[in-house]
């Protein structure tokens, strides 16, 4: 369970709810914003950077 790091939004989902939420850590949860008690997805950590990475720079 991701509990390193609150749970966050996107700074790109300014102002919309249609968006996923993440907490950061050894393993990195995500969760729909507008579904949260459906759960979430862990990701470990390095793929979920690689993942941030690859869609920063593609």
């Amino acid at each position: 369970m991701p509990s390193e790091s609150p749970w966050h939004k996107s700074s790109y989902s300014a102002g919309t709810d249609n968006c996923v939420e993440v907490a950061e850590g050894v393993v990195t949860g995500v969760r729909d914003t507008q579904n949260r008690e459906s759960g979430h997805l862990d990701v470990p950590a390095a793929a979920w950077a690689a993942l941030v990475g690859t869609l920063r720079n593609p």
